[in-house]
């Protein structure tokens, strides 16, 4: 009852605390104060009935959380870093979007920073925020800073890349790259595909790196040879003027039939989209008749009907969870144990290949040439 009374004196405004404490809320509903911290604490283990009574005090008394006690008492920002390099890539909206939804639905929050190259800048931000774990998604930055990270102390996993060391301690998650060029390229070869190039992304990014051998590899078992090759650096204007290139000569003339690829593979879904407009609206030339183009990632425009993209999808939902559970682990890690060296974990998933109509089949009638 006496609880009761205070919750109703409480809805009236003159009758609330200038300034509601965890210690107001746990003495009006009944409970401790480490109750009311646990209620309010994602995962945390608390009775169901406990926790609507202490909900309810809590809306009553108009009660918000202080994240910034919060943080001074558990030294837990519950703030996760991620970093991108180039946030006008397609592959990343989405990934951001369904990241934050995950972290949040977990009581954390998203800090996003964009890597400009300097490095020492951005590790010396990354300490200032005192984040409690790292998302290190920028395909370009060399692992001196994920290095760096794990040395201050703060978790780290690298999202869509590998570390370019053989350190042990690194945790990463990916799709396993090779295997899906492999399968986009073998594609090609099963439909009578026989001048295919490749169109690279950043030579020195691991996922460029693994989606060429992959795409070579295929070649060579099927006994060809890349008939074309050119560097894009996941760049949609640099892509453009590649093919460009492949199809018209310095003179500005068309070149023969014979020397331009019936096939690109591109490293990304962004280049990819770009090739297409630059083929059909530059070059007048007919995708797929004329040429077939597949990409990398299966971002939501290559469904659209403009583009009908064939390409390989990276299972976006399964990556952020291992990202997620890489982290956590890290962190209950250093908890427990603040001395033991974390053992590196790479977690590679398997994704699909999406076939649309940007890829010329066996059943698709050819122009005559």
């Amino acid at each position: 009852m006496a609880s009761a009374s205070v919750i109703d004196v409480s809805r009236r405004p003159e009758c609330r605390p200038a300034h509601v404490t965890s210690r107001d809320v746990a003495a009006a509903a009944g409970v401790s104060q480490s109750a009311v911290s646990r209620c309010f604490t994602p995962g945390a283990s608390v009775a169901p009935q406990t926790r609507e009574r202490v909900m309810k005090v809590a809306a009553d008394l108009g009660y918000r959380p202080n994240l910034h006690a919060r943080t001074l008492s558990t030294g837990r920002t519950r703030i996760i870093g991620v970093v991108l390099a180039h946030l006008d890539n397609l592959f990343y909206p989405r990934f951001l979007q369904l990241l934050t939804e995950r972290l949040q639905a977990e009581g954390m929050q998203l800090l996003l920073f964009v890597a400009d190259g300097r490095q020492g800048n951005l590790l010396e931000q990354l300490l200032q925020y005192r984040v409690d774990g790292i998302v290190l998604a920028a395909t370009t930055l060399h692992s001196e800073l994920a290095k760096a990270c794990a040395q201050a102390g703060i978790p780290v996993v690298l999202f869509n890349r590998v570390a370019d060391t053989q350190d042990s301690g690194f945790h990463s998650v990916q799709t396993n790259q090779a295997e899906g060029a492999r399968q986009l390229t073998r594609f090609l070869l099963d439909n009578d595909h026989r001048r295919i190039a490749y169109l690279a992304g950043s030579q020195d990014a691991s996922t460029n790196q693994a989606r060429e051998q992959g795409c070579r590899q295929a070649l060579a078992e099927g006994r060809r040879r890349l008939f074309a090759y050119g560097e894009g650096d996941y760049r949609a204007d640099r892509a453009q003027g590649v093919v460009r290139g492949w199809y018209v000569g310095d003179d500005g003339a068309r070149r023969p039939v014979s020397d331009c690829p019936d096939a690109i593979v591109v490293a990304d879904d962004q280049m990819a989209l770009a090739v297409m407009d630059t083929l059909r609206h530059e070059l007048g030339l007919q995708v797929p008749e004329q040429v077939s183009v597949v990409g990398f990632d299966d971002v939501p425009q290559a469904a659209w009907a403009a583009y009908q993209l064939t390409t390989y999808t990276q299972p976006l939902p399964e990556m952020i969870e291992s990202v997620l559970q890489l982290l956590t682990a890290q962190l209950k890690a250093q908890s427990a144990d603040a001395k033991r060296k974390p053992r590196g974990k790479a977690v590679v998933l398997t994704g699909q290949l999406q076939i649309r109509q940007s890829a010329r089949q066996r059943s698709t009638t050819r122009p005559r040439r």
